[in-house]
């Protein structure tokens, strides 16, 4: 464990809940647990204790077998409802095997017999506790950092990143909500993920949501859990991914999807740290921080009344902008060599590298689908490779069709490339060859559409724009000249 993990938990003892009718008891219990530096609540009836545990975040409950109000069991039953790994130890002066049998069977962790030893108790309450720790460690540690840290890192050396990263390393240590805006495929939820594990929640869990990808009548229960029967298909009660993530992080992506119903509640929820699940007459504290991205303008959907303003303000504490890969020219090399040993090493293929073609032409692509769209083709580029070289004329018909940059050597050629717009890779050289083939040589030309000569001369073939004999050296071309 970190050592910023570590300073997080001696400001946060760990809490324990005791429900315990007789007075003496109680009072020895309490003793003995905030010795050991655990902070103790104590009640005396299960309706009180329940009470608590409903608005507080609790590590341990220990509750007597009999109580004035209610049962042990029935305090073992209600907690495994809504607190499915919340572990409990019960207590009883009657040393009924069944008793026991019947508590461990409906989930109790450990069962002690008063009057017990005061040190077989407290090894019983730090055995459970650790066991505790271990699980919530490894489930946060199994679920969010190997998805988020293991390969996948923020790359880029451009100025774009550079503030982006400094945004992100003054906000990751504070708990401050969080908008992240960028377009479709910047990687907006890699950002949320460095923000999470840059600080001090980086043991606890990162829960992500799409909120466009959950239907709308879903999307309610899926955040704020519900109570088993609260509708059709509810067979058993769920906490909801807010309640999941406290201590951590819930990632919003697509925020602005969120029905406005459904902000109405997530606002609530957001300035009080109280959730209600669905068909619920209580409520439940959360510590969770709140990190939502959105491809739209914000404030303009509050304009338009399509997202409530006060949920944006609340969410937009601290807004960081990704930008776009066709603003980040010098890192579209980097990223494509991080895909190429990243798809290499899973597909288990042995390419060495990119021709400088190749390179050209990513990095004057558009890449209107971002950092996402780039690795697609790069993936798609190593399955389709012959060679040990991803080349561009061996790739050609498989690359994104749009009209790449291209050099200009006119005047004619930038009014040409104007009057073009964008046109399927495939046109423009066509629409090229046919006006600019009596102007230059092959040489000239292929340089001027960026491709190698013998592409050039593959494609005068195919479309039937052969050359007369007249310059039948321009034709004559060595088979190893690409």
């Amino acid at each position: 464990m970190s050592a910023k993990a570590n300073k997080h938990d001696l400001m946060r003892p760990e809490r324990i809940l005791v429900i315990e009718d007789d007075p003496g008891i109680a009072v020895c219990v309490e003793m003995l647990l905030s010795s050991r530096g655990y902070a103790c609540a104590v009640f005396n009836d299960g309706a009180s204790g329940l009470a608590h545990l409903a608005a507080e975040q609790v590590d341990l409950l220990i509750t007597d077998l009999r109580l004035p109000d209610t049962s042990g069991l029935d305090i073992l039953a209600a907690s495994k409802a809504e607190r499915p790994d919340l572990p409990v130890i019960l207590m009883t002066s009657y040393s009924s095997l069944e008793n026991a049998i019947d508590a461990l069977r409906k989930g109790a962790v450990d069962y002690l017999i008063k009057p017990f030893d005061n040190d077989e108790f407290l090894f019983a309450v730090e055995r459970v506790l650790a066991e505790q720790r271990t699980r919530r460690e490894n489930r946060s540690l199994r679920r969010s950092l190997r998805r988020a840290y293991g390969e996948r890192t923020i790359i880029g050396e451009s100025d774009g990143v550079k503030r982006m990263l400094a945004m992100i390393s003054r906000v990751a240590s504070t708990d401050t909500n969080v908008l992240i805006q960028g377009e479709s495929g910047t990687g907006k939820e890699l950002v949320a993920q460095a923000i999470h594990f840059g600080g001090e929640r980086a043991e606890r869990p990162f829960v992500a949501i799409n909120c466009g990808a959950i239907p709308s009548d879903l999307i309610e229960s899926e955040l704020f859990g519900h109570v088993k029967g609260a509708f059709t298909g509810a067979v058993s009660t769920s906490e909801g991914l807010i309640r999941e993530a406290s201590g951590g992080t819930l990632f919003l992506d697509e925020i602005s999807e969120l029905p406005l119903n459904v902000q109405v509640k997530l606002l609530r929820v957001i300035q009080e740290r109280q959730v209600r699940p669905v068909g619920a007459t209580q409520t439940y504290h959360t510590d969770t921080r709140f990190v939502a991205a959105t491809n739209r303008d914000l404030r303009a959907e509050t304009e338009s009344n399509t997202f409530r303003a006060d949920l944006f303000y609340r969410l937009n504490v601290i807004t960081i902008q990704v930008p776009p890969l066709r603003e980040r020219g010098e890192d579209i090399e980097l990223l494509a060599r991080h895909f190429l040993e990243r798809h290499c090493k899973r597909l288990g293929m042995r390419i060495r590298g990119m021709s400088d073609e190749f390179v050209a032409f990513l990095r004057e692509y558009p890449w209107p689908g971002n950092i996402r769209e780039l690795e697609n083709v790069m993936e798609r580029a190593i399955i389709m490779a012959e060679g040990d070289t991803l080349s561009l004329d061996e790739q050609f018909d498989t690359l994104p069709q749009a009209t790449p940059a291209r050099p200009s050597t006119s005047s004619g050629a930038d009014e040409a490339s104007e009057a073009l717009g964008l046109m399927s890779i495939e046109d423009y050289i066509r629409h090229s060859i046919l006006r600019y083939q009596d102007s230059y040589c092959d040489r000239d030309l292929a340089a001027l559409l960026g491709i190698g000569r013998k592409a050039l001369w593959m494609r005068r073939r195919r479309w039937g724009l052969m050359k007369d004999r007249g310059r039948a050296e321009d034709l004559q071309l060595d088979p190893q000249v690409s």
